[in-house]
């Protein structure tokens, strides 16, 4: 038995945890902090905010330093780069809380409850139609992601069909004979380019399957790249191409009248900006479900008391504390209370996050929080192979 199965003895096995009162005592607790109401939605806007704060402070970074350049002739390296930097990963952070700390609950409808709240901030209005680009500028559509991350992955976590299934999606890579510090590189390479290469042309292909599915037609086991096939022209016309061309082409043309200067000015920070946003929302959301002590199931759960248990034992937080902690991480760092609760606002996470530690305490269950960034290791340990998720026997 290894040291890790040994700890996880300490704990209530699966089978003898009794799953309706645990349902009950879960459902108990949401009770207890009630529906949104307004003030959950103006914590919303107040992330809002701050997501606009960092943009908009990133781009007026990009001005300056472009006016500067302008005025005196040129700028030295010692001066350009650390605010070009600085400008890059304000627009990063402005990026991840625009899909994190925004898009992320409104399109669970986390504030359709909400009395009197305007209809752009609900489930059925935002990001749709001619808001597509408004509302969340970004790789993935609104409607792709939101059926593979708010339906497949939620409500099939850690079982076949969960699309996120990090040792799963990464069995290339470690049944391959490459060595261990390569496999590690490409990691580290695949983290700065991963909302493109994986999560927008991974998401068209599950929102494909369910089309194809009812259809009663084969699935699409892999996804191409080549826009002269029908997936690849689709993922072309209406997820690479409206991205790239308003943030790589039209941003930077605005700095036009500040000359050609200007434009590639914007155009170096933009594209680092991207990097960055690809290694930040890399760091918070895939360490959520992904390490040796995280279980995974092989078959679908029966009943709400089952599907609260797999929750818990199928996901892990990070550190949380205040609203700062908690918007640099996406308030992913509350990822066991938003699988128990995906509907909720951010707000309520905070509120319950006590609750749930002690309904965990009280039915011997693993309450796993830690570091994002020790976390982080132990799931780049097991997408080269070096580690593997936990199995229960039958289920």
């Amino acid at each position: 038995m290894s040291k890790l199965e040994s700890q996880s003895h300490q704990y209530t096995p699966y089978e003898q945890i009794d799953k309706e009162q645990l349902k009950r005592d879960i459902e108990d607790a949401k009770a207890t902090i009630g529906e949104p109401t307004q003030e959950d939605f103006q914590h919303l806007l107040k992330m809002e905010r701050w997501g606009r704060m960092f943009t908009f402070s990133g781009y007026f970074l990009i001005l300056a330093l472009s006016v500067a350049e302008l005025t005196l002739g040129g700028l030295s390296s010692a001066i350009f780069w650390p605010i070009a930097l600085l400008s890059a990963l304000f627009i990063s952070t402005g990026n991840i809380g625009r899909w994190a700390n925004v898009t992320h609950p409104i399109l669970h409808g986390a504030y359709d409850k909400v009395p009197n709240i305007p209809a752009k901030y609900t489930k059925k209005f935002y990001a749709k139609g001619a808001r597509r680009h408004l509302d969340w500028l970004d790789w993935i559509t609104p409607d792709a992601w939101s059926y593979e991350h708010n339906i497949m992955h939620h409500y099939h976590l850690g079982e076949a069909d969960d699309p996120d299934n990090v040792e799963r999606n990464m069995q290339w890579l470690i049944q391959s004979k490459t060595p261990m510090w390569l496999r590690r590189v490409f990691v580290y390479i695949f983290a700065g380019t991963w909302k493109f290469t994986y999560y927008a042309p991974n998401t068209l292909r599950i929102l494909q399957n369910k089309k194809l599915k009812e259809e009663n037609k084969k699935e699409i086991l892999d996804y191409e790249y080549d826009p002269r096939t029908p997936f690849g022209f689709e993922l072309w016309w209406n997820y690479y191409i409206p991205y790239a061309a308003i943030k790589f082409i039209l941003i930077p043309a605005l700095f036009l009248p500040l000359g050609v200067g200007a434009v590639i000015n914007a155009l170096i920070i933009v594209l680092i900006a991207e990097f960055f946003t690809n290694l930040h929302s890399f760091l918070v959301i895939v360490p959520n479900h992904s390490a040796e002590d995280i279980y995974m199931f092989n078959k679908p759960y029966k009943g709400h008391g089952e599907f609260y248990l797999r929750q818990i034992m199928g996901s892990v937080n990070y550190n949380t504390g205040s609203d700062v902690i908690d918007y640099a991480h996406g308030f992913l760092n509350y990822q066991v209370e938003h699988h128990l609760f995906p509907d909720m606002p951010l707000s309520f996470y905070q509120k319950t996050q006590p609750l749930v530690k002690e309904i965990c305490k009280k039915h011997g269950l693993e309450y796993r929080q830690e570091s994002v960034f020790k976390r982080m290791s132990m799931t780049i340990d097991l997408m080269i192979g070096k580690t593997k998720l936990l199995r229960v026997d039958g289920i």
